[in-house]
C-alpha cells in the first residue's frame, strides 16, 4: 500500500511543475515588455476573481482613482489594458487605431457571428475591410436610414396614439414598456419587415432571442481565459446553452430569409435589410460569396447591436 504522503506527493507533483513552466513561460514573455501598473492577482486566475460584471465599471473606475488612466489588468493567462482618460482612448481609439484593432477569439462572440463572418467580431484584415464596406455602404448609409424614415415616423405616432389611449381611459402606461416595444417593432420592421410584437413585449420572439444573444456575450467562458480548465464551462452547461440559443437564432434567421424568398412575399412595405442582403447575394460583386451564413450573421450581430444603440439612445 502507498503511503499517503507518497500519494500526496505524486498527486501535487504535476501542478508544481506547471506552476514553474508557467511562470518561467510567463516571464519569458514578457521579459521585453512594460506593462502599466496595476492591481496584484493571484498565479493562474491573475485579477479574475476580483472582477463582477454586474459592477465592472464601477470597479474599473475606482482601479483608476488608485492606478491612473491607463493600468493593467492580469485575466487569466491574458493580459488587459485598461484606459479610462478621453485623452488616451482617442490616441488609441482614432490616432493609433490600427495598432488596437485586433481583438481575441471569445467563445460566445465566435460562435454567435459565426465564426466572425460580420464586422463586429471579424479579425482586422482584407475581410474584414470587405464586409465592412458592405454594411456601411449598403446597410447604413445616410441614404438607406432616410428610407426607413417613414416606418420610424408611423411606429412613433402609433405609440402616441396608444399613450393617448391609456389616458383617455385613464390607465397607467409603462413607460419603459411600451419604448422597449417601439424599439423592438422599428427594428423588425426594417431588419426583416416585419413585427414580432403582437403576442406582447414579455413573449415577443425578437425580444426574447435577443435578451438571450446578450446574456450570452458577458457571460465569462473560463476557457477564453484559462484554456486548461474549460471543462468547468461545460460542466456549467454554459456549452449546452450556447448552441441552443445558437441553434434558435440560426434558425429564426433562417426563416426570415425563407419569407423573403418566397415569391409570394408581400413587397407592399418596400426593401429592408434582408432584402437588400440577399439582392448583394445575387451580384457577386465581392472577392469572397455572401452566403447564407454571411447574412444569418450579418443579421444576427448589426441588429444586436442596433438594437442595444436604439435602447441607449431612448435612456438617454
Amino acid at each position: 500500500m502507498v503511503p499517503p504522503l507518497i500519494l500526496l506527493l505524486f498527486l501535487t507533483l504535476p501542478l508544481f511543475l506547471f506552476f514553474f513552466f508557467f511562470q518561467k513561460q510567463r516571464t519569458l514573455v514578457n521579459k521585453n515588455k512594460t506593462f502599466p501598473p496595476g492591481p496584484r492577482g493571484l498565479p493562474i486566475i491573475g485579477n479574475l476573481y476580483q472582477l463582477d460584471n454586474s459592477s465592472l465599471y464601477l470597479q474599473l473606475f475606482e482601479l483608476s482613482k488608485k492606478y491612473g488612466p491607463i493600468f493593467s489588468l492580469q485575466l487569466g493567462l491574458r493580459k488587459a489594458i485598461v484606459i479610462s482618460s478621453p485623452e488616451l482612448a482617442k490616441e488609441t481609439l482614432k490616432t493609433h487605431d490600427r495598432e488596437f484593432a485586433g481583438r481575441p477569439n471569445m467563445i460566445a462572440q465566435q460562435k454567435l457571428s459565426y465564426n466572425g463572418l460580420e464586422m463586429f467580431f471579424s479579425q482586422n484584415n482584407d475581410y474584414w475591410r470587405e464586409i465592412r464596406k458592405i454594411c456601411v455602404s449598403h446597410l447604413l448609409s445616410a441614404k438607406r436610414v432616410s428610407s426607413f424614415s417613414s416606418i420610424r415616423e408611423f411606429e412613433v405616432k402609433q405609440l402616441i396614439k396608444k399613450i393617448s389611449c391609456h389616458a383617455s381611459s385613464e390607465k397607467v402606461t409603462n413607460l419603459n414598456e411600451v419604448l422597449m416595444a417601439l424599439t423592438s417593432t422599428i427594428i423588425c420592421r426594417i431588419a426583416f419587415g416585419r413585427r414580432y410584437e403582437d403576442e406582447g413585449v414579455e413573449r415577443s420572439k425578437f425580444h426574447s432571442l435577443f435578451n438571450e444573444f446578450q446574456a450570452m456575450l458577458i457571460t465569462l467562458f473560463v476557457s477564453d481565459y484559462i484554456p486548461f480548465l474549460g471543462w468547468i464551462d461545460r460542466v456549467k452547461g454554459l456549452h449546452v446553452r450556447l448552441d441552443r440559443i445558437f441553434k434558435e437564432l440560426d434558425e429564426f434567421c433562417q426563416e426570415v430569409i425563407d419569407e423573403h424568398m418566397n415569391p409570394n412575399k408581400d413587397i407592399s412595405e418596400g426593401e429592408d435589410i434582408v432584402d437588400v442582403l440577399l439582392q448583394l447575394k445575387k451580384q457577386h460583386s465581392f472577392s469572397f460569396d455572401l452566403t447564407y451564413d454571411h447574412i444569418k450573421a450579418i443579421l444576427s450581430v448589426c441588429t444586436f447591436f442596433l438594437y442595444i444603440n436604439f435602447l441607449f439612445m431612448e435612456i438617454m
